[in-house]
């Protein structure tokens, strides 16, 4: 019995020494990992951050840039950069191809300075994420038929450039904010253009005829407004409406007299529609019911 006594006493005895050691090098691997990770994590001044974002930026190296500026915001979100590290993390992102954050970024900065002498950047540079948001990456590298895609976004960029202008018409952002609403403009009513000739390939007229009316009517000073006035003149002649067709051509005439629709007599004879003989049927459901 005393044998086994002894014996229990001294296997107890190694298996807290078991455990001791076990407690000792899990602590140890512990602490080590803490110190690791708190070396990683070393919250450096305020100012290095920035000029690292600086440097970095002025580098091209805008993954650097952001990364430093989101540093400064998190651990320094009132300190002297504070400002000026949010406008540059708009910049960061939009160059780095991140409109969106670009442009939540820019939302950001507006609601928390909303007083700032830098909010026409703020807005402008939101708008001009939204802008070309729409177009993405494709249209960088291959040809992309702009007007065939949905606007999207495009009026958000319109609004946006509509309020730098309307709350800040001397900034110098300005001018350009107001050739990119022009240019917005003109891809909306090409949009619609592009809609009004597919409903002319699907023979579609009073359609067509409708896409065309909301061009002039609401894009007046396009490029796209002569082509408009061509599908009107000809979409109201198809449905014999005599006087929408010599108001259009005259409108046509009046505007663009060197268009081509015009022959050498000065006579309006385009060739756009499709002259076979339609049931209403086939017009009326967009010649999507055929002419049975």
């Amino acid at each position: 019995m005393a044998v086994i006594s002894n014996f229990a006493i001294i296997r107890d005895s190694g298996m807290r020494s078991v455990v001791r050691l076990l407690l000792v090098t899990t602590a140890a691997l512990f602490i080590s990992a803490c110190a690791s990770n708190d070396k990683q994590e070393e919250v450096l001044p305020e100012q290095t951050y920035y000029e690292n974002a600086r440097d970095a930026m002025n580098s091209g190296n805008f993954n650097e840039a952001e990364q430093n500026l989101d540093y400064l915001e998190t651990y320094y979100p009132f300190g002297r950069y504070a400002e000026q590290a949010q406008l540059d993390l708009i910049y960061a992102r939009y160059q780095n191809l991140d409109l969106e954050g670009a442009r939540a970024a820019a939302d950001r900065f507006l609601r928390l300075n909303p007083q700032s002498d830098h909010a026409d950047y703020a807005l402008y540079m939101r708008g001009l994420a939204s802008y070309n948001l729409d177009i993405g990456l494709a249209a960088r590298y291959f040809p992309v038929d702009v007007s065939a895609r949905d606007p999207g976004e495009q009026r958000q960029a319109f609004q946006d450039f509509s309020e730098l202008l309307n709350r800040y018409p001397s900034s110098e952002y300005a001018p350009d904010a107001r050739q990119r609403m022009i240019a917005i403009r003109n891809r909306l009513a090409e949009l619609e253009l592009y809609a009004a000739r597919y409903y002319i390939s699907r023979e579609a007229y009073i359609a067509a005829n409708n896409r065309a009316r909301y061009i002039i009517e609401n894009y007046s000073t396009t490029p796209s407004v002569e082509e408009a006035l061509i599908i009107l003149a000809e979409t109201f002649r198809f449905m014999d409406l005599k006087k929408g067709a010599t108001d259009a051509v005259a409108m046509l005439k009046e505007n663009f007299p060197d268009s081509t629709a015009f022959n050498e007599s000065g006579e309006f004879q385009p060739d756009i529609l499709k002259r076979e003989d339609r049931s209403l049927s086939s017009v009326v459901t967009f010649g999507l019911m055929g002419d049975e």
